[in-house]
């Protein structure tokens, strides 16, 4: 499947343009990192002193490929905050959610650890949110072209994030899925400059 996939030639950026995104997703992981890190050190004193339970939690995504990896986000829900272990949508104002866990997620804060991600490679700042596989099975019932979404790096942020918010419902992720191939066939370094300026706009 994944040959055919690569073959499908719908990636927006050659071989050369996608060597530049990732080096600048590396560098700017670097700097930001050093940037961020009284931030960084500020979030995990007050959410260990706030909250029981830890401060930073992974969850298993689907990224480049197909590939599972652990994304990072810092906490801003309950500890098990799925019942049964039954994956739920996120919601806006989930009631799941920390007093803490509301003003990181208003500032889109609990994101920054995935600086870490787009550091070692697993994802890249700008692209298709990574869904989990379970939600990923839902949405291919309706649209098996989320698959072709595999030739690129799943990102931080994206203009579907931006624009559409949160995915609590299937018609939100089929028109998040909409907007993600668009990029993908479109993208460039100049796209995602607009993306990533657009992202601190609406933060």
């Amino acid at each position: 499947m994944k040959d055919n996939i690569e073959s499908s030639n719908i990636d927006g950026m050659n071989g050369a343009e996608r060597m530049v995104k990732r080096i600048l997703d590396v560098l700017g992981a670097l700097v930001l990192l050093i940037l961020l890190s009284p931030i960084f050190l500020f979030i995990y004193v007050k959410q260990k002193i706030s909250n029981p339970g830890p401060a930073i939690y992974s969850q298993e995504r689907i990224g480049k490929g197909g590939k599972p990896f652990r994304i990072f986000k810092f906490r801003t829900m309950v500890v098990d905050a799925e019942e049964k272990g039954i994956p739920q949508l996120e919601q806006t104002d989930d009631p799941r959610l920390t007093e803490f866990g509301k003003d990181l997620r208003r500032y889109h804060l609990d994101e920054l650890p995935q600086v870490w991600n787009v550091l070692i490679g697993d994802m890249s700042f700008v692209g298709y949110r990574p869904e989990r596989q379970f939600f990923i099975d839902q949405i291919m019932k309706h649209n098996p072209d989320y698959k072709l979404l595999y030739v690129s790096s799943p990102g931080v942020t994206s203009l579907a994030a931006v624009e559409n918010g949160y995915t609590d419902t299937m018609d939100k992720m089929l028109r998040r899925l909409d907007m993600d191939l668009d990029y993908l066939h479109h993208r460039s370094i100049l796209l995602d400059a607009k993306i990533i300026v657009k992202t601190l706009f609406n933060i």
